[in-house]
C-alpha cells in the first residue's frame, strides 16, 4: 500500500488549473456544437469524378461498373472489409430512403490529392482519405481502372 506524503502529492493549483482546462474545452465544444457552425476542411476542386455502380454477385464478389459505359471496371472477391463496410453504409442509407440501386455512386479526385466517394442519391459522403492512404487506396484504383474481358 502506498502511503501518502508530502512529497508525492499534487500540489491544489495543478489540480485546479487541470480542471479549468478541461472545463474551458468541454465549453468550447459544447459552443461549437450548439451553434451549428462546422469544422470541417473545405472540398478542392474535384479534378476527376468517375460515376460507379457496384453489385453483388451470388459468389459473393461485388463487381465495380462504369456507370457511363456500362462496363465492368474491377471484381472485388475476398473480405475487402473496409470496401464493404463503406458501401453497406451507404446502401443502408438509401433502403432507409426508400431508394433502389440504380443511380450511381461518385468518386470524385480532388485537386489536393483527397478521394470523396458521394452518392447523389441520399447527399451522403465518405472522405475517403479519412480512413488512411491504404483504405483510400482500395477505391482509388477505380479512377483509372479500364473494362476487364469477360
Amino acid at each position: 500500500m502506498v502511503e501518502l506524503t508530502a512529497t508525492n502529492v499534487m500540489p491544489r493549483s495543478v489540480l485546479l488549473t487541470i480542471g479549468a482546462v478541461l472545463l474551458c474545452t468541454l465549453i468550447a465544444v459544447a459552443a461549437v456544437r450548439w451553434s451549428g457552425a462546422s469544422i470541417s476542411v473545405p472540398d478542392e476542386a474535384a479534378v476527376a469524378v468517375r460515376e460507379l455502380r457496384f453489385e453483388d454477385r451470388p459468389d459473393g464478389s461485388v463487381v465495380v461498373i462504369d456507370a457511363t459505359t456500362q462496363s465492368v471496371i474491377h471484381t472485388m472477391t475476398g473480405e475487402n472489409g473496409f470496401f464493404r463496410g463503406a458501401l453497406r453504409g451507404l446502401a443502408r442509407e438509401r433502403r432507409r430512403d426508400g431508394l433502389g440501386s440504380e443511380q450511381p455512386f461518385q468518386l470524385i479526385g480532388r485537386a489536393d490529392g483527397r478521394l470523396t466517394l458521394v452518392d447523389p442519391a441520399t447527399g451522403q459522403r465518405i472522405d475517403l482519405e479519412s480512413f488512411g492512404p491504404t483504405n483510400a487506396a482500395v477505391f482509388a484504383r477505380f479512377m483509372n481502372d479500364r473494362p476487364t474481358a469477360h
